[in-house]
């Protein structure tokens, strides 16, 4: 392994995620922040950067009359005084999403004109803030069929908002006639607001005819109630909401470039919306880097985005470390490398925010006995990283704002 390059991939991805972090995003947002006289304050946090947000929060405002926090599980750090902190499932929402989300909506019931509701929202929010309006088995379903066909994010929450109680712009009529400050951490590319966590507190731009293509094109099999809902149109006016967008993807690889400078490299950022398979950019970063390698200086090229995987195995991996292990045979024997990582410190259902290779991993993979492509085709991406000391760790960060890729030429 290449210990020189390894030590600036984390010095990278430190200095990338201490720059999203919501904590000063959300003072910022709360500095003229002031209650209608005689009004109560209800905070609810739903995402991956829930508790971290709410936190920020109330330690801006002192307190809050009453609130609710629903993350993933494992990302409450420690009590928020007068909020219940809930964790609950993800990427698939389960009976804890669930029972949650219907202690957020008795929350907001019953408030009055005086009263705001203070919603932050981060990435992840499609599956741990919601209410179904089928049974959760069958949402449960419906959310696995869309993650093993390859569906984008938006396509996902296209379909989910139409089965739920509380997305695309629902969540909002519930709390009216309570104004809504909504504070959101985008984890979609061009920020479209009524994506986001699938929009519960923003007017919904998707269609019945996008939602029924997209069931079409997938080939999703669902019961006649979930059928019906796809042709139930969401609200496209919400008049009591106030929204600030508090952080993304393009600062995320803005930090990496500023630090990548730092360490004596000349960065070059590629896109801030990269969406097409895993195993392609992993590749693709590969081959820029043989493109390069023989131009005598330090290069890092920067991708932001959020890559797609298609399930055809059932090992352990995520999209990130699929990235880095596709990248491994193109740059073999170069003084190159080629990392991913996950701003939300875990990438897929694996305890890892992504993957590093260099020019020495694919020796060491043969060592251990492993062909990549056979790796890839089993989607087994942490195991085999694990193996060679090629995973990212960092824990949950509190944070959610998609993930940034690197090429390093040394």
């Amino acid at each position: 392994m290449n210990q020189s390059l390894k030590n600036d991939m984390t010095a990278i991805v430190n200095a990338s995620l201490a720059a999203v972090l919501p904590d000063e995003a959300v003072a910022r947002a709360l500095a003229d922040y002031k209650p209608a006289k005689g009004g109560r304050t209800i905070l609810v946090a739903a995402g991956k950067a829930a508790w971290q947000m709410a936190k920020a929060a109330v330690d801006v405002l002192g307190s809050v009359d009453a609130g609710i926090v629903v993350t993933k599980y494992d990302h409450v750090k420690a009590p928020i005084a007068g909020v219940e902190c809930c964790e609950a499932g993800h990427p698939v929402p389960d009976g804890n999403s669930f029972a949650a989300t219907k202690k957020a909506v008795e929350l907001v019931s019953g408030l009055t004109q005086k009263d705001t509701v203070l919603f932050l929202l981060s990435g992840g929010g499609s599956a741990l803030f919601e209410l179904p309006l089928i049974p959760g088995e069958e949402l449960q379903d419906v959310t696995r069929q869309l993650l093993a066909s390859g569906a984008d994010i938006t396509e996902m929450n296209t379909i989910r908002k139409r089965l739920s109680g509380v997305k695309g712009g629902k969540f909002a009529e519930k709390c009216a006639p309570a104004r809504v400050f909504s504070i959101v951490l985008s984890d979609i590319l061009g920020d479209p607001l009524d994506m986001i966590a699938s929009g519960p507190a923003y007017p919904d731009s998707s269609t019945c005819a996008d939602a029924l293509a997209i069931a079409k094109k997938y080939d999703l099999k669902l019961s006649a109630e979930a059928e019906a809902l796809l042709h139930e149109e969401t609200p496209k006016e919400l008049d009591n909401v106030t929204t600030q967008i508090n952080g993304s993807v393009r600062e995320l690889c803005a930090a990496a470039a500023a630090k990548c400078k730092e360490l004596g490299y000349e960065p070059v950022m590629l896109t801030d919306q990269l969406t097409c398979e895993a195993r392609e950019a992993g590749s693709f970063l590969a081959s820029i880097i043989k493109s390069h390698a023989g131009d005598g200086k330090k290069l890092a090229f920067i991708a932001g985005g959020e890559t797609v995987v298609h399930l055809t195995g059932k090992g352990l991996g995520g999209r990130n470390q699929e990235l880095a292990l596709a990248a491994a045979p193109g740059i073999a024997g170069l003084n190159a490398a080629v990392f991913s990582f996950g701003s939300d410190g875990t990438d897929g259902p694996t305890d890892a925010a992504g993957g590093y290779v260099d020019g020495d991993s694919l020796a060491a993979l043969a060592a251990e006995g492993l062909d990549v492509f056979e790796v890839l085709k089993d989607n087994d991406a942490y195991h085999a990283l694990a193996k060679i000391d090629g995973l990212i760790m960092t824990g949950p960060t509190g944070t959610n704002v998609n993930d940034a890729a690197l090429a390093l030429i040394g």
